[in-house]
Parts: C-alpha cells; structure tokens; sequence
C-alpha cells in the first residue's frame, strides 16, 4: 500500500473547463444574434482616401520588383540603383 503521505498529482480533466467553454460559446452566440454590424449605404461606391503613411508605404514599394524562379516562386527583389 502506498505511504499516505505519497500522493499522485491529477492532470487536469477536460470537463474541468467545460463551465468555462460553455460560457464562452453562448457570449460569442449572443454577440452573433444581438449585435448589428454597421452597414452605410450598399449602393454608394467605396472612397479610398490615401494619408501619409499609405504615401510612403507605397514609395517604398516601387523600390522592389517581382521576380520568378524556374519553379515558378516570385519573389520581391530590391531594384538596383544606377
């Protein structure tokens, strides 16, 4: 018989975070019923507007071009400067 003072630690059991799982599952369901997305006018077009930020990460990208390997992976290669 093992000493009594021995004891084996329990992994914890799956249905141990069932209350938790299940609770999570109905906010998420409720938030999916209840909650309206923002819808503006489907029929209008769609405004791009830049801002700065959107400017220079596009400046920045004109620095590289595409290229393709005899496998057929492209691959975005710095452009060299003359």
């Amino acid at each position: 018989m093992p000493d009594s003072q021995e004891k084996k630690f329990r992994t914890p059991k799956v249905h141990e975070h069932h209350a938790l799982d299940r609770f999570m599952h109905m906010t998420d369901e409720a938030v999916r019923i209840l909650v309206q997305p923002q819808r503006g006018d489907l029929e209008s077009p769609v405004l791009h507007k830049h801002d700065v930020y959107e400017d220079a990460s596009e400046e920045d990208l004109r620095g590289f071009e595409i290229v393709t390997d005899a496998e057929g992976h492209h691959y975005a290669v710095r452009k060299e400067h003359h």
